[in-house]
């Protein structure tokens, strides 16, 4: 099986149905669900519809990413994906088109192998993302198409447009102590502890929600707090100076802003993509 699709839930109302639904959209069917509940009570999981796609668990968790980790106990996928109840898969193909770009690393890979004969080539650890699109503003976010230390410290591929090699999750999972960068500090053990390849998918991935858990005022503050706290771990003193002072003269605060206001968000993102040297047309996928 080629993909694990984890959608962790609390209480989500008709957002859990309608995610569950544009997963069961897919022209792809290589994949199964694994729903972790919270023990709602508001009858949101009543709807689900369990079957050979869909695995159910429900039990007391300690927050999202104590859910998370509950949850990739029970994958069988190569790969797994985390969706928040709320988000969709952008449309009926992301499966397909991500199961060929799979593919077509897998072969390259194995092209380029070192392995004599007899010799069985082993696939590095990959985690392969894409784009995503912001329901809030309405713009198309393209993810940085190259991971390197500035891009760790400033900018990480949405988390619901990572597809992650189970190994990767079952050798460690998340770091429950943040709450809410968890999967920000979990991303860079990947890039330096795992040495992990990350491999960039020039198509959009998920219909992002956004506004969510993490976003609310008070966990803002947590965020920025945690984040200070996370990249002490994994970069040195000079190098996270280097990355502020660069935030700073290229007037961060004013492009996150512009980037969040609905009227400037598609400039925004254009000009971005510009300068990752992509169209500055929204991405098509074929």
């Amino acid at each position: 099986m080629t993909f694990s699709i984890i959608v962790v839930s609390y209480n989500a109302g008709e957002k859990l149905q309608k995610t569950i639904e544009s997963i069961r959209a897919q022209t792809e069917d290589d994949y199964e669900i694994i729903v972790q509940d919270g023990l709602s009570t508001d009858g949101s999981v009543g709807a689900l519809s369990p079957g050979e796609d869909l695995k159910f668990f429900a039990g007391e968790d300690a927050g999202i990413y104590d859910a998370m980790n509950r949850a990739i106990t029970h994958v069988s996928g190569r790969y797994i994906l985390f969706l928040n109840c709320g988000d969709y898969l952008e449309d009926e193909q992301v499966l397909a088109r991500v199961k060929r770009e799979i593919e077509e690393s897998d072969r390259s890979v194995t092209l380029h192998g070192s392995a004599g004969a007899g010799k069985k080539i082993h696939l590095p650890p990959r985690i392969f993302y894409g784009n995503i699109k912001e329901r809030k503003t309405g713009a198309h976010v393209m993810s940085n198409p190259k991971i390197d230390d500035f891009a760790c410290y400033r900018n990480v591929p949405c988390h619901q447009a990572c597809f992650y090699d189970r190994r990767l999750l079952k050798k460690r999972g998340f770091r429950i102590r943040y709450r809410v960068r968890a999967d920000y500090e979990h991303f860079l053990w990947c890039y330096y502890k795992a040495h992990a390849s990350m491999v960039y998918m020039p198509l959009t991935v998920v219909s992002y929600e956004g506004g969510g858990f993490s976003e609310n005022r008070g966990n803002r503050k947590r965020s920025a707090a945690e984040h200070k706290r996370i990249v002490k771990k994994y970069m040195s003193r000079g190098r996270i100076f280097k990355y502020r002072l660069l935030l700073f003269v290229t007037l961060s605060p004013l492009r996150t802003y512009l980037a969040s206001q609905e009227k400037t968000a598609g400039i925004y993102q254009n000009l971005k993509r510009r300068i990752y040297g992509g169209s500055s047309k929204p991405p098509i996928d074929v």
